[in-house]
């Protein structure tokens, strides 16, 4: 993802209640976490409801510790007709406020649904 194009979708200060018994975030909350940017993209798209229909691998390449402030930032990388997928990558700031590391990425297609759920174009702003 360019300088240029990230979006910092939401920033998450990690509480200990999000925490394993080896004392670092569970995978699991980040993913969620991944999911909600990536809704948040797609709302700032022009969506006004998306719901997830696939997330292609994701890798963590450091543990996340209680107290860091973990950022998610997103980019549109292709609309089609009803569905948007979003590049999320994931970054962690230690808690001295020291360097910022990367975590991990991920690709989510979101499908554009109206209030029945079914589906409905995305609108075109791209």
């Amino acid at each position: 993802m360019s300088e240029k194009h990230r979006d910092a979708a939401i920033r998450v200060l990690m509480m200990p209640r999000d925490t394993n018994y080896h004392g670092t975030i569970f995978g699991g909350v980040i993913l969620s976490h991944i999911d909600q940017a990536g809704a948040v993209a797609a709302i700032r798209a022009g969506c006004k409801q998306v719901v997830t229909v696939a997330m292609d691998k994701v890798e963590f390449h450091q543990p996340v510790q209680v107290g860091e402030l973990v950022s998610f930032y997103t980019e549109v990388v292709k609309t089609g007709n009803t569905s948007l997928t979003i590049q999320v990558c994931v970054e962690s700031t230690q808690r001295d406020g020291g360097k910022t590391l990367p975590v991990t990425s991920a690709q989510i297609t979101f499908v554009n649904v109206d209030t029945d759920g079914k589906k409905i174009p995305v609108p075109k702003r791209f």
